[in-house]
């Protein structure tokens, strides 16, 4: 796909440092699990969605990037707020920290809270219910109406065995360019049939956007 086409989505993944944004990324594009260095600044990948483009932009959760990070903000029409299940730190900073970058997004941006490193959760380590992720994508999205899908806005998810993440990012593209039945069933077969044939590592990829987009 040209990089120089239009996209008709720009989604958005934010969270705090080594929360596990890019491997979620890699683990949707390429179904595989990779160890990945921290993205600086800001990475991308273009994606197509039926008949629809979408790019997806990876931001650095270092504090000394949040500028950079709000600027990528800019058009968003959805947003990955990321944090780690082990630490609930990475939770309370989505609101603390991330949201108010999301000011410059569009003003019905989708926001979507996803819970990363649901493998190495036990309901003995378990500090963030699922109940209280539900609630804080609640209170994120009160600006639209999330009442027409069939789940709320949050999923829990493993990049190191696949978990959940198709389900993040179907969720977001048929929320904002909704696919008929047909073209949905037609959109499964290309995702099963193209994941793996990505010659390059996701990190190669993603750092040929870092100076190009």
């Amino acid at each position: 796909m040209s990089t120089k086409q239009k996209a008709d989505l720009k989604v958005i993944i934010m969270g705090d440092f080594n929360v596990g944004k890019t491997s979620l990324i890699c683990r949707y594009i390429e179904g595989k699990f990779k160890q990945q260095e921290p993205t600086i600044g800001a990475a991308f990948f273009l994606k197509q969605w039926g008949p629809y483009n979408v790019a997806v932009w990876d931001t650095a959760g270092d504090e000394k990037y949040a500028g950079l990070s709000q600027f990528y903000c800019r058009s968003a029409g959805a947003a990955i707020l990321a944090f780690d299940m082990n630490d609930p730190k990475t939770f309370e900073s989505l609101w603390a920290r991330f949201t108010p970058m999301l000011g410059a997004a569009n003003e019905n941006c989708l926001r979507v809270v996803v819970g990363t490193k649901m493998d190495t959760v036990t309901p003995e380590t378990r500090e963030i219910t699922v109940e209280d992720g539900k609630r804080l994508a609640r209170e994120f999205n009160e600006h639209i109406d999330i009442s027409k899908t069939p789940f709320e806005p949050y999923f829990e998810t493993s990049s190191k065995d696949g978990r959940g993440v198709q389900d993040v990012f179907d969720y977001i593209f048929q929320y904002c360019l909704p696919l008929s039945d047909d073209q949905r069933k037609s959109q499964s077969k290309v995702s099963r049939s193209t994941i793996d044939l990505m010659d390059d590592s996701c990190v190669h990829k993603n750092q040929k956007g870092k100076c190009g987009c």
